[in-house]
């Protein structure tokens, strides 16, 4: 006779889980879109389509980030899985956003967002990423702390692609980019010295 599954048992992908993996399809129908978008630029007939279709799609996924957290601790089925696919939807989603608004050698967008800009947050983003590694590597474990400064880099960064896909003026972008790279910069160096002190003082592990 099969085991069932026990009454009250987590369902193994739950509705937070499913927006979760939404937002990650979403994607690459993001980045379609933008291309066509780019595409549109080259021939000198700009379909604007494209880019409304692209602000769309990643105001979709920026709202829906919260609603699956929501969804989550509200209906008590935070698992594993949503830990794991939850942060790689919301980096994952950025970073296609900032790759193809930058491409440098194609059309340019106006205001566009500049090769510096997705230069730092990547290179703060692998600097984690490692730093993480590495300290999970020599102490068994690792622990991510947000901080204040960590989601207001975000929440620039994300308002930069809002701007550059909603057309808006470019005079202002320049500092409002500044702002962004200040934030995610400082956010690192926060990061890094939360890691040193893991480092410096471990956990203890049980005996035995």
């Amino acid at each position: 006779m099969g085991e069932g599954a026990p009454a009250g048992a987590q369902p193994r992908l739950t509705l937070a889980t499913k927006v979760t993996l939404v937002r990650l399809l979403g994607i690459p129908v993001y980045v379609g879109a933008i291309a066509y978008y780019r595409l549109s630029l080259s021939a000198g007939a700009p379909n604007e389509a494209y880019r409304v279709a692209a602000l769309g799609i990643f105001l979709a996924g920026a709202l829906t980030d919260a609603l699956d957290g929501f969804l989550a601790r509200s209906r008590g089925e935070v698992t594993r899985l949503g830990q794991i696919l939850d942060p790689l939807a919301d980096k994952s989603m950025l970073m296609a956003a900032m790759l193809t608004l930058t491409a440098p050698s194609l059309p340019a967008l106006h205001p566009q967002i500049p090769l510096w800009f997705t230069l730092a947050v990547i290179s703060r983003d692998v600097l984690l990423a490692v730093g993480a590694y590495v300290i999970h590597h020599l102490t068994g474990h690792v622990e991510v702390r947000p901080c204040l400064t960590g989601k207001l880099a975000t929440a620039l960064q994300m308002t930069c692609v809002v701007w550059v896909l909603a057309d808006f003026a470019p005079a202002p972008f320049h500092g409002l980019a500044m702002s962004a790279v200040a934030f995610t910069i400082w956010s690192g160096v926060r990061y890094v010295a939360d890691g040193w002190r893991q480092l410096a003082h471990p956990p203890r592990r049980p005996a035995g």
